[in-house]
């Protein structure tokens, strides 16, 4: 016997829990339903501080219960398959619930064994992530005692793309106060060709990194990691064949094209075939991510194994009862809580109209998302954009936090991102408070 919810929610993450709470605010009388396993609901943002020092750890937890709006049924199963022409999803513990509007939002997944060695890498301890232990981020960052620091990213999409080089930069003057700075290179390599998508953001990036004297080597794709001869391998993913050799044998002066990197560090690497290995004392890195397995082989899914939606009305692209939010969406913008915050109210809005007079409503998500990138202690720029990947400047952070040009770096931005969202975030957004 199955159980039936005239909105049934699929995880009880950021989007999951303000999409309840907006949607109880609007109507009492709606029955919703969410599916949610996990005890705990984390603050994710924060994790970047946590890392460094700077945040506690213990501030970025809560009780999913306590989370949970009054009047929406918790439950605490596993979402694993979907008969979407039947209005049904059945839970790993065999469980039946159908629905008159299914909103899946589940988030995306940590996917380290993507990438071969890395999963064995992460358990040896030089290896960290914030994404997924930020104490133990801040343990190798304070047992380093110089050599390589080597910060890297993935090619797959990933939660606030800005969040892998935020760590680095506070690295930067931790190792400066413990006194390891002047025998430390800090390396940052990156699948892409520019630091940040943002024009603006990014020429204030490059500053930054010209003043911590950080090596970036671009079109960087890590492919494999030896955990126990340290060395991240990657693939040189840029055809230089029109200028000459990306990678040369003999002098590692030359190793690296001068076109893919910039303030270049003499550290110790290798070439194995067509692979270019960087020998690291310690590595940070942000895992590859990937949508939920049950996500990825349902019949909600791209080719790509991420959620098809609209792009601005979020509703599913094959069935008009369904809708779809946050890092599991295929959304070409950041995977960021500030992009949820604007997607929900579309999400609900468009619910109320279809329960109401079975049609959308004018309300369109518009790609916005924002990337507050912590450049140093007490130091911050807060990268704002849109599907354009203009740059696109709240108003209310000029008139109210009085800074004339958010894309350079602010120390009242620094309060933005320690004291003002966390407070935002629990006080506002999960109590389905439109901010």
């Amino acid at each position: 016997m199955s159980s039936h919810y005239q909105v049934l929610i699929i995880g009880g993450g950021t989007a999951g829990i303000m999409v309840a709470a907006q949607l109880k605010r609007k109507n009492k009388l709606v029955d919703i339903g969410l599916i949610e396993p996990s005890e705990k609901h984390y603050y994710q943002p924060a994790w970047t501080l946590v890392g460094a020092n700077t945040y506690d750890f213990e501030k970025t937890e809560r009780e999913m219960s306590s989370l949970i709006p009054e009047g929406v049924k918790w439950i605490k199963e596993h979402a694993e398959t979907f008969i979407p022409d039947q209005n049904k999803v059945i839970t790993a513990e065999g469980k039946e619930f159908t629905y008159d509007f299914l909103v899946v939002c589940p988030g995306l997944r940590m996917a380290p064994e993507l990438v071969p060695g890395l999963t064995e890498a992460m358990d040896k301890g030089i290896v960290c992530s914030n994404y997924t232990d930020p104490q133990h981020t801040w343990e190798v960052l304070q047992n380093f005692k110089g050599g390589t620091a080597l910060f890297t990213m993935p090619t797959t999409p990933i939660k606030c793309g800005g969040a892998p080089q935020k760590i680095m930069y506070l690295a930067d003057e931790h190792f400066k106060k413990s006194g390891v700075r002047d025998k430390t290179d800090i390396i940052f390599a990156l699948p892409g060709g520019v630091i940040f998508a943002v024009k603006p953001i990014a020429k204030t990036l490059m500053e930054v990194v010209d003043r911590k004297d950080i090596n970036v080597r671009f079109f960087h794709k890590l492919v494999k990691v030896d955990p126990h001869k340290k060395i991240a391998w990657y693939e040189i993913d840029k055809d230089l064949t029109a200028g000459g050799c990306v990678i040369m044998s003999d002098d590692d002066t030359k190793t690296l094209d001068k076109e893919i990197q910039h303030n270049y560090k003499n550290v110790k690497t290798e070439i194995e075939g067509n692979l270019y290995g960087i020998h690291f004392d310690m590595m940070h890195l942000a895992p590859p991510q990937a949508a939920p397995k049950f996500i990825a082989k349902s019949p909600l899914a791209t080719a790509e194994g991420w959620l098809s939606v609209n792009d601005k009305t979020l509703q599913h692209t094959q069935f008009s009862n369904i809708f779809g939010l946050g890092d599991t969406a295929q959304l070409p913008t950041a995977k960021t809580g500030a992009a949820i915050r604007k997607q929900v109210p579309v999400v609900v809005a468009n619910i109320l109209e279809m329960i109401n007079a079975k049609k959308l409503t004018a309300k369109e998500y518009n790609g916005y998302s924002s990337c507050p990138l912590v450049t140093g202690y007490g130091k911050m720029v807060l990268a704002e954009f849109d599907y354009s990947k203009e740059f696109k400047p709240d108003p209310m952070i000029k008139s109210k936090l009085f800074i004339a040009d958010s894309s350079q770096e602010h120390w009242r931005l620094w309060i933005l991102k320690k004291y003002i969202l966390p407070y935002i975030y629990w006080n506002k957004m999960m109590k389905g408070i439109e901010v």
